[in-house]
Protein backbone atom coordinates (compact mmCIF):
# COMPACT_ATOMS: atom_id res chain seq x y z
CA UNK A 1 0.00 0.00 0.00
CA UNK A 2 1.20 3.52 -0.81
CA UNK A 3 2.49 5.69 2.00
CA UNK A 4 0.19 8.43 3.24
CA UNK A 5 -0.08 11.18 5.83
CA UNK A 6 -3.25 12.57 7.38
CA UNK A 7 -4.23 16.23 7.19
CA UNK A 8 -4.07 16.34 10.99
CA UNK A 9 -0.34 15.55 10.93
CA UNK A 10 0.43 17.58 7.82
CA UNK A 11 -1.36 20.80 8.77
CA UNK A 12 -0.69 20.90 12.50
CA UNK A 13 0.73 24.44 12.50
CA UNK A 14 -1.44 27.29 13.75
CA UNK A 15 -1.11 29.15 10.46
CA UNK A 16 -3.88 26.98 8.97
CA UNK A 17 -7.39 28.04 10.04
CA UNK A 18 -9.98 25.35 9.39
CA UNK A 19 -13.14 26.78 7.81
CA UNK A 20 -15.13 23.61 7.07
CA UNK A 21 -14.95 19.96 8.07
CA UNK A 22 -14.82 18.33 11.50
CA UNK A 23 -12.29 16.06 13.21
CA UNK A 24 -13.21 13.17 10.92
CA UNK A 25 -12.31 15.28 7.89
CA UNK A 26 -8.86 15.87 9.38
CA UNK A 27 -8.16 12.14 9.05
CA UNK A 28 -8.25 12.32 5.26
CA UNK A 29 -5.06 10.78 3.84
CA UNK A 30 -2.70 12.46 1.39
CA UNK A 31 -0.96 10.10 -1.05
CA UNK A 32 0.50 12.54 -3.59
CA UNK A 33 3.33 14.99 -2.88
CA UNK A 34 2.30 17.31 -5.72
CA UNK A 35 0.09 20.38 -5.32
CA UNK A 36 -2.78 21.36 -7.64
CA UNK A 37 -3.38 24.98 -8.69
CA UNK A 38 -6.79 24.31 -10.31
CA UNK A 39 -6.88 26.80 -13.19
CA UNK A 40 -8.09 24.32 -15.79
CA UNK A 41 -10.50 22.65 -13.37
CA UNK A 42 -12.18 25.97 -12.52
CA UNK A 43 -12.59 26.49 -16.26
CA UNK A 44 -14.34 23.11 -16.47
CA UNK A 45 -11.50 21.00 -17.93
CA UNK A 46 -11.08 17.88 -15.79
CA UNK A 47 -9.34 15.54 -18.23
CA UNK A 48 -6.11 14.14 -16.68
CA UNK A 49 -6.90 15.80 -13.33
CA UNK A 50 -5.49 13.92 -10.33
CA UNK A 51 -8.04 14.40 -7.55
CA UNK A 52 -5.63 13.03 -4.92
CA UNK A 53 -3.66 16.29 -4.81
CA UNK A 54 -4.14 19.09 -2.30
CA UNK A 55 -5.74 22.09 -3.99
CA UNK A 56 -4.39 25.59 -3.36
CA UNK A 57 -6.30 28.75 -4.26
CA UNK A 58 -4.10 31.77 -4.81
CA UNK A 59 -4.96 35.30 -5.79
CA UNK A 60 -5.55 34.37 -9.45
CA UNK A 61 -7.86 31.49 -8.62
CA UNK A 62 -9.90 33.64 -6.24
CA UNK A 63 -10.16 36.39 -8.87
CA UNK A 64 -11.35 33.84 -11.43
CA UNK A 65 -13.98 32.51 -9.01
CA UNK A 66 -15.26 36.06 -8.43
CA UNK A 67 -16.06 36.24 -12.15
CA UNK A 68 -17.88 32.90 -12.20
CA UNK A 69 -21.64 32.91 -11.96
CA UNK A 70 -23.45 31.14 -9.13
CA UNK A 71 -24.70 28.33 -11.38
CA UNK A 72 -21.22 27.78 -12.74
CA UNK A 73 -19.80 27.59 -9.22
CA UNK A 74 -22.49 25.08 -8.20
CA UNK A 75 -21.43 22.95 -11.17
CA UNK A 76 -17.65 23.12 -10.62
CA UNK A 77 -17.26 23.09 -6.81
CA UNK A 78 -18.83 19.65 -6.20
CA UNK A 79 -16.26 18.17 -8.58
CA UNK A 80 -13.17 19.75 -6.96
CA UNK A 81 -14.42 18.67 -3.51
CA UNK A 82 -14.17 15.06 -4.60
CA UNK A 83 -13.90 12.30 -1.99
CA UNK A 84 -10.33 11.66 -3.16
CA UNK A 85 -9.26 15.30 -2.81
CA UNK A 86 -7.57 15.78 0.59
CA UNK A 87 -8.50 19.44 1.09
CA UNK A 88 -8.51 22.97 -0.29
CA UNK A 89 -6.14 25.62 1.08
CA UNK A 90 -6.85 29.29 0.38
CA UNK A 91 -3.71 31.43 0.57
CA UNK A 92 -3.03 35.12 1.32
CA UNK A 93 -5.93 35.30 3.77
CA UNK A 94 -8.57 35.31 1.02
CA UNK A 95 -12.11 34.48 2.10
CA UNK A 96 -13.70 31.19 1.19
CA UNK A 97 -16.37 31.64 -1.54
CA UNK A 98 -19.82 31.24 0.10
CA UNK A 99 -21.08 28.64 -2.38
CA UNK A 100 -17.87 26.59 -1.97
CA UNK A 101 -18.20 26.81 1.81
CA UNK A 102 -21.82 25.65 1.69
CA UNK A 103 -21.02 22.68 -0.53
CA UNK A 104 -18.00 21.71 1.58
CA UNK A 105 -20.00 21.82 4.82
CA UNK A 106 -22.62 19.47 3.38
CA UNK A 107 -19.91 17.02 2.30
CA UNK A 108 -17.77 17.46 5.47
CA UNK A 109 -14.94 18.50 3.15
CA UNK A 110 -12.01 20.35 4.81
CA UNK A 111 -11.10 23.88 3.69
CA UNK A 112 -8.31 25.92 5.29
CA UNK A 113 -7.25 29.55 5.12
CA UNK A 114 -3.69 30.75 5.61
CA UNK A 115 -2.13 34.22 5.54
CA UNK A 116 0.98 32.84 3.84
CA UNK A 117 1.75 33.73 0.19
CA UNK A 118 0.67 31.15 -2.37
CA UNK A 119 4.17 30.29 -3.58
CA UNK A 120 5.64 29.86 -0.10
CA UNK A 121 2.85 27.63 1.18
CA UNK A 122 3.02 25.49 -1.98
CA UNK A 123 6.78 25.00 -1.57
CA UNK A 124 6.52 24.24 2.16
CA UNK A 125 3.73 21.71 1.67
CA UNK A 126 5.57 20.03 -1.20
CA UNK A 127 8.71 19.70 0.94
CA UNK A 128 6.75 18.25 3.86
CA UNK A 129 4.95 15.81 1.60
CA UNK A 130 8.19 14.82 -0.16
CA UNK A 131 9.69 13.84 3.18
CA UNK A 132 6.57 12.19 4.58
CA UNK A 133 5.81 10.17 1.43
CA UNK A 134 9.36 9.45 0.29
CA UNK A 135 10.23 5.83 -0.62
CA UNK A 136 12.23 4.32 2.21
CA UNK A 137 14.31 1.30 3.12
CA UNK A 138 16.39 0.07 6.06
CA UNK A 139 20.10 -0.73 5.82
CA UNK A 140 22.41 -2.40 8.31
CA UNK A 141 25.57 -0.41 8.97
CA UNK A 142 26.99 2.74 10.49
CA UNK A 143 26.34 6.22 9.08
CA UNK A 144 28.68 9.14 9.78
CA UNK A 145 29.47 12.58 8.44
CA UNK A 146 33.18 12.56 7.59
CA UNK A 147 34.75 15.78 6.31
CA UNK A 148 31.30 17.01 5.28
CA UNK A 149 30.33 13.83 3.39
CA UNK A 150 27.69 11.32 4.46
CA UNK A 151 29.41 7.92 4.61
CA UNK A 152 27.77 4.55 5.25
CA UNK A 153 30.13 1.86 6.55
CA UNK A 154 28.85 -1.65 5.78
CA UNK A 155 30.21 -5.10 6.52
CA UNK A 156 29.57 -8.47 8.12
CA UNK A 157 28.42 -8.57 11.71
CA UNK A 158 31.39 -8.46 14.09
CA UNK A 159 33.79 -6.95 11.55
CA UNK A 160 34.22 -3.85 13.74
CA UNK A 161 31.97 -1.20 12.19
CA UNK A 162 30.89 0.34 15.51
CA UNK A 163 34.46 0.33 16.87
CA UNK A 164 35.63 2.15 13.73
CA UNK A 165 32.74 4.61 14.14
CA UNK A 166 33.80 5.27 17.73
CA UNK A 167 37.35 6.01 16.60
CA UNK A 168 36.07 8.35 13.89
CA UNK A 169 33.85 10.19 16.38
CA UNK A 170 36.88 10.61 18.66
CA UNK A 171 38.71 12.12 15.68
CA UNK A 172 36.01 14.80 15.34
CA UNK A 173 33.55 13.31 12.86
CA UNK A 174 29.77 13.13 13.41
CA UNK A 175 27.63 10.07 14.12
CA UNK A 176 24.28 9.86 12.35
CA UNK A 177 23.22 6.25 12.95
CA UNK A 178 24.58 2.96 14.25
CA UNK A 179 23.42 -0.56 13.43
CA UNK A 180 20.25 0.44 11.51
CA UNK A 181 19.93 3.30 9.01
CA UNK A 182 16.60 4.58 7.72
CA UNK A 183 17.10 5.69 4.12
CA UNK A 184 14.75 7.95 2.15
CA UNK A 185 14.71 8.98 -1.50
CA UNK A 186 14.28 12.76 -1.41
CA UNK A 187 14.55 14.59 -4.72
CA UNK A 188 17.65 13.25 -6.49
CA UNK A 189 19.41 12.19 -3.28
CA UNK A 190 19.34 9.50 -0.60
CA UNK A 191 19.00 10.84 2.94
CA UNK A 192 19.67 8.71 6.00
CA UNK A 193 18.89 8.97 9.68
CA UNK A 194 18.76 6.80 12.78
CA UNK A 195 15.57 5.11 13.98
CA UNK A 196 14.16 7.11 16.88
CA UNK A 197 14.98 4.41 19.42
CA UNK A 198 18.68 4.32 18.34
CA UNK A 199 19.33 8.03 17.90
CA UNK A 200 22.78 9.14 19.25
CA UNK A 201 23.50 5.62 20.57
CA UNK A 202 26.49 3.43 19.67
CA UNK A 203 26.88 -0.24 20.61
CA UNK A 204 30.39 -1.42 21.43
CA UNK A 205 30.88 -5.13 22.02
CA UNK A 206 32.24 -5.79 25.51
CA UNK A 207 31.12 -2.37 26.78
CA UNK A 208 27.49 -2.09 25.74
CA UNK A 209 25.50 0.87 24.51
CA UNK A 210 27.03 4.34 24.92
CA UNK A 211 25.38 7.73 24.48
CA UNK A 212 27.65 9.56 22.03
CA UNK A 213 26.11 12.99 22.67
CA UNK A 214 26.74 12.74 26.41
CA UNK A 215 30.19 11.22 26.08
CA UNK A 216 31.59 13.46 23.33
CA UNK A 217 29.18 16.40 23.33
CA UNK A 218 26.11 17.36 21.34
CA UNK A 219 28.34 18.54 18.46
CA UNK A 220 29.39 14.92 17.82
CA UNK A 221 26.02 13.83 16.40
CA UNK A 222 23.87 14.73 13.41
CA UNK A 223 20.18 13.97 13.09
CA UNK A 224 20.31 13.22 9.33
CA UNK A 225 22.56 13.56 6.31
CA UNK A 226 22.76 12.97 2.57
CA UNK A 227 24.44 9.71 1.55
CA UNK A 228 27.51 10.48 -0.58
CA UNK A 229 29.60 7.32 -0.23
CA UNK A 230 29.31 3.68 0.83
CA UNK A 231 32.36 1.89 2.24
CA UNK A 232 32.08 -1.89 2.22
CA UNK A 233 34.36 -3.61 4.74
CA UNK A 234 35.42 -7.10 3.61
CA UNK A 235 37.45 -9.61 5.55
CA UNK A 236 40.88 -9.95 3.97
CA UNK A 237 41.14 -12.89 1.56
CA UNK A 238 44.72 -13.34 0.22
CA UNK A 239 43.52 -14.88 -3.04
CA UNK A 240 41.06 -12.06 -3.80
CA UNK A 241 41.96 -9.18 -6.11
CA UNK A 242 41.46 -5.70 -4.62
CA UNK A 243 41.69 -2.28 -6.23
CA UNK A 244 45.27 -1.04 -6.11
CA UNK A 245 45.43 1.88 -8.52
CA UNK A 246 41.81 3.08 -8.48
CA UNK A 247 41.39 4.17 -12.11
CA UNK A 248 37.97 5.00 -13.50
CA UNK A 249 37.37 1.43 -14.70
CA UNK A 250 37.50 0.30 -11.07
CA UNK A 251 34.65 2.62 -9.98
CA UNK A 252 31.87 0.76 -8.15
CA UNK A 253 28.38 1.95 -7.22
CA UNK A 254 25.49 0.58 -5.20
CA UNK A 255 21.85 1.25 -6.02
CA UNK A 256 19.68 2.52 -3.17
CA UNK A 257 16.03 3.19 -4.00
CA UNK A 258 16.96 3.70 -7.64
CA UNK A 259 19.87 6.09 -6.97
CA UNK A 260 23.47 5.12 -7.77
CA UNK A 261 25.78 5.83 -4.82
CA UNK A 262 29.62 5.60 -5.14
CA UNK A 263 31.06 2.62 -3.29
CA UNK A 264 34.54 1.64 -2.10
CA UNK A 265 35.44 -1.90 -1.02
CA UNK A 266 38.11 -1.94 1.71
CA UNK A 267 39.69 -5.19 2.98
CA UNK A 268 40.01 -5.49 6.75
CA UNK A 269 43.00 -7.18 8.35
CA UNK A 270 44.96 -6.87 11.57
CA UNK A 271 47.35 -3.95 11.71
CA UNK A 272 45.41 -1.66 9.38
CA UNK A 273 44.16 1.63 10.83
CA UNK A 274 40.65 1.53 9.39
CA UNK A 275 39.68 4.98 10.67
CA UNK A 276 42.61 6.56 8.81
CA UNK A 277 41.89 4.52 5.67
CA UNK A 278 38.22 5.59 5.67
CA UNK A 279 39.23 9.23 6.18
CA UNK A 280 41.61 8.87 3.23
CA UNK A 281 38.85 7.38 1.06
CA UNK A 282 36.60 10.36 1.79
CA UNK A 283 39.38 12.91 1.20
CA UNK A 284 40.25 11.17 -2.08
CA UNK A 285 36.59 11.42 -3.11
CA UNK A 286 36.59 15.15 -2.38
CA UNK A 287 39.79 15.58 -4.40
CA UNK A 288 38.19 13.80 -7.37
CA UNK A 289 35.17 16.10 -7.12
CA UNK A 290 37.52 19.09 -7.33
CA UNK A 291 39.20 17.63 -10.43
CA UNK A 292 42.26 16.03 -8.81
CA UNK A 293 42.54 12.29 -9.58
CA UNK A 294 45.70 10.81 -8.06
CA UNK A 295 45.15 7.45 -9.78
CA UNK A 296 44.91 9.05 -13.21
CA UNK A 297 47.97 11.18 -12.45
CA UNK A 298 49.90 8.03 -11.50
CA UNK A 299 48.94 6.30 -14.76
CA UNK A 300 49.91 9.41 -16.74
CA UNK A 301 53.33 9.41 -15.05
CA UNK A 302 53.88 5.77 -16.01
CA UNK A 303 52.89 6.39 -19.63
CA UNK A 304 55.12 9.46 -19.78
CA UNK A 305 58.03 7.48 -18.34
CA UNK A 306 57.50 4.74 -20.97
CA UNK A 307 57.51 7.32 -23.73
CA UNK A 308 60.70 8.90 -22.38
CA UNK A 309 62.43 5.52 -22.22
CA UNK A 310 61.40 4.80 -25.83
CA UNK A 311 62.86 8.16 -26.83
Amino acid sequence: MSKSITLEKLLKENEFVQVTGDGTAMQRPVYIAEINRPGFELAGFFTHSDFRRIIIFGEKECAFIDQMGDERQKLIFPRITDDLTPCIIIAKGKECPPILKEIAQKKNFPIFITESPTGRIAIELTNRLDEALAPETLMHGVFLNIYGKGVIIKGDSGIGKSEIALELVKRGHLLVADDAIELYHLGQSIVGKAPEVLFNLLEIRGIGVIDVSKMFGISSILDRDKVNLIIQLDRWVPSKEYTRIGVGEDDVTETILGVEVPKVVVPVSSGRSMAVIIESAVMNMRLKESGIDSSKEFVDRILKNIDNNKG
